[in-house]
């Protein structure tokens, strides 16, 4: 019955990203036939896309807080892989991700023809980087990144890096905090973090091998970034996003409001 199990997530999972290349393809080549930057629509495509992601994997959502209404940098914890697919369906939005992903056999092609931008780490070239966020931020595109840098097991939020939040206090715009935590059996789930020396293909296996998770999304308060430096704002994300996966490490799992995967 295990098996069956994997078998059928595995089918859905092909499907699913069967239709993803062939809206990436198709828009790809729609963007060369207009010869237009085509991003708003890259955008909606890639929400609808990734909420059908998401809907494979065992996970079952629960989200609380209002989206924002206007454009903001969001600013999360991380700790996997697929915290992507699961903010990524909250709102039309473009990533920031290390220069890695864009290597991953496919998923780093559709992340690429999603929008997403990349950095390298170390790389040196953080000014010119903000400069291309704040391009984004401007034109009224919302914009997601994990200004911790890498992934977490979840247990706590590591220093939140402020030299990427320069596009905020450049453009004006706000941030939006969210808070990402994985449960399992009312404690925090094992399987869901993508650490260490982890494999994407190892840990997409255990994942659709186990048992139904639970995932809690908290988007907080906005934080205005005027008359703030890039540091002061990255502390007041972090102190937001501690504070509220503090407040529920020792509630009891609420009911599930928004079911995404069984």
């Amino acid at each position: 019955m295990k098996k069956l199990r994997v078998y059928w997530r595995l089918l859905r999972l092909a499907a699913v990203l069967a239709l993803g290349t062939l809206l990436a393809a198709g828009l790809s080549l729609l963007e060369r036939l207009v010869r237009h930057d085509l991003m708003a629509t890259r955008q909606r495509l890639s929400r609808w896309f990734l909420a059908r992601l998401a809907g494979v994997l065992p996970l079952r959502l629960r989200v609380t807080g209002e989206l924002p209404n206007e454009p903001m940098l969001w600013v999360s914890n991380h700790v996997s892989w697929t915290d992507i697919p699961l903010l990524g369906a909250l709102a039309p939005l473009s990533f920031l991700s290390k220069a890695e992903v864009r290597g991953w056999p496919l998923a780093g092609w559709l992340a690429h023809k999603a929008g997403t931008l990349f950095i390298r780490r170390g790389a040196g070239d953080s000014g010119l980087l903000n400069q291309q966020l704040a391009r984004h931020l401007r034109r009224g595109r919302h914009l997601l990144i994990f200004p911790e840098g890498t992934t977490t097991d979840g247990q706590q939020v590591r220093t939140f890096h402020g030299r990427l939040l320069s596009s905020a206090i450049d453009t004006g715009v706000a941030l939006q905090p969210l808070a990402i935590r994985y449960r399992r059996g009312g404690a925090l789930c094992a399987i869901a973090p993508f650490i260490g020396d982890d494999d994407m293909l190892s840990h997409l296996l255990r994942l659709l091998e186990s048992e139904v998770a639970e995932v809690e999304i908290q988007l907080l308060t906005p934080i205005a970034s005027h008359g703030l430096n890039r540091n002061e704002l990255a502390r007041r994300a972090q102190a937001a996003v501690s504070a509220a996966l503090s407040a529920t490490a020792a509630a009891p799992s609420a009911p599930v409001e928004q079911s995404q995967a069984a």
